[in-house]
């Protein structure tokens, strides 16, 4: 395991959701209003986490059936507790080897996972094996080198102004690919058509600085995992210089912005 990805901890749902996922609930409609997929289709999605691109699929997409899965036994309990809809199936899987019949779905998406995989390659490769021959997949990363989360950007400006060891395990040094070019060669790559990008852009609005604090002590995502390896008066530190670097609004909220980069593509005709 390597120094940056050792503080990737991605089990306790509920830390996610408060770091991550509420969030990722911003983006997931906006993606599939561009991806724009016919309804009644067999989809499977990778890395599902826990659910906000499933809930944003049963609402919006109107799927005839819908497998998620996820490697976190954690994410797949808490997001099968949150979604109880009839067309969906989750179970643990991984997105280099999902297991389903070579031909058998019309659309794989992923939201917000391909950058952690392993193996991109492979993982890309294994959408195109069980897409139909006329299926599309379609996914999205956050535009971690353009600074794309700006309160997770902030977060490792401050760390690395206090350890300069830390700005090693910022997600913009971790995955300078995170972009149209870097992703669409990618696909290419692993034999899929690619066919169109696009930047999906929100607010992430804190209610003050505890809510924005809050997430990053509770270890789940790389940030909050080496939030919490710091000894207490290293964390203490942290924490008052953000409080002091980050603007606030009149009524003491924090705005940051977020932006994601999407790409579809086809099965690449031989």
């Amino acid at each position: 395991m390597t120094e940056a990805s050792r503080h990737d901890a991605w089990q306790a749902g509920d830390s996610y959701d408060a770091y991550m996922g509420r969030w990722s609930r911003l983006i997931a409609p906006r993606f599939l209003d561009w991806f724009n997929a016919p309804p009644a289709l067999d989809w499977l999605e990778v890395g599902c986490g826990t659910g906000a691109l499933t809930e944003a699929i049963l609402l919006r997409a109107g799927p005839a059936t819908l497998l998620s899965i996820d490697p976190s036994e954690g994410f797949i309990a808490t997001a099968r507790g949150r979604i109880a809809d009839g067309r969906v199936a989750f179970r643990t899987g991984d997105a280099q080897a999902t297991g389903e019949p070579d031909g058998s779905r019309d659309v794989v998406v992923s939201g917000l996972v391909l950058n952690f995989v392993p193996d991109r390659g492979r993982a890309l490769a294994e959408m195109r094996r069980v897409l139909r021959p006329d299926g599309c997949a379609g996914f999205y990363v956050w535009d971690y080198p353009g600074g794309g989360i700006e309160f997770m950007r902030a977060f490792w400006n401050a760390a690395s102004a206090l350890d300069p060891a830390a700005a090693a395990l910022g997600e913009g040094r971790r995955f300078p690919f995170c972009t149209p070019e870097g992703l669409a060669s990618l696909v290419e790559d692993a034999g899929l058509a690619f066919a169109g990008s696009t930047a999906i852009e929100e607010e992430a609005v804190f209610r003050d600085f505890d809510d924005f604090w809050r997430p990053f002590t509770l270890g789940a995502g790389p940030a909050p995992g080496y939030c919490a390896s710091l000894e207490p008066a290293a964390r203490d530190g942290l924490r008052q210089r953000l409080e002091a670097d980050l603007p606030r609004e009149p009524d003491g909220s924090i705005r940051t912005g977020l932006r994601a980069w999407a790409l579809k593509a086809a099965v690449a005709r031989s």
